[in-house]
């Protein structure tokens, strides 16, 4: 009997009634849980990138390629925050200080760090 190309790369079938289904699994990948950021950025892929997403996952690479987009942004926001706030002067003394004046301007740098890291990271 002739086989058929998927049979010559290692595939088999399993007969259901009379039907021959191919037995297709995905790869095993490391479970790996996802921040915030990596969870934006698979819903960006799912949405925008179907291509991309469905050969990540096929591929057996999607959780480690998002757990290392979820690093790569976490820490660029980690960054962005500290040079802002030296850059603004916003210190422990200014906290002890005026709290309300720190918290606003803090929301302000974490907002506008984390509208860096979308547009760098997340959805590039």
């Amino acid at each position: 009997m002739v086989k058929t190309i998927f049979e010559e790369m290692g595939g088999t079938y399993v007969r259901q009634g009379d039907y021959l289904i191919p037995c297709l699994t995905l790869p095993t990948e490391k479970e790996q849980s996802l921040g915030l950021f990596g969870q934006r950025h698979l819903r960006y892929l799912k949405e925008y990138h179907r291509l991309t997403y469905t050969n990540l996952l096929t591929s057996g690479k999607l959780n480690t390629y998002l757990a290392d987009i979820d690093r790569q942004a976490q820490e660029r926001f980690e960054t962005l925050t500290e040079l802002m706030k030296q850059a603004q002067g916003v210190t422990e003394q200014l906290k002890a200080e005026n709290q309300i004046d720190w918290v606003g301007r803090m929301n302000n740098i974490r907002h506008r760090a984390m509208e860096i890291v979308n547009h760098e990271v997340i959805y590039a």
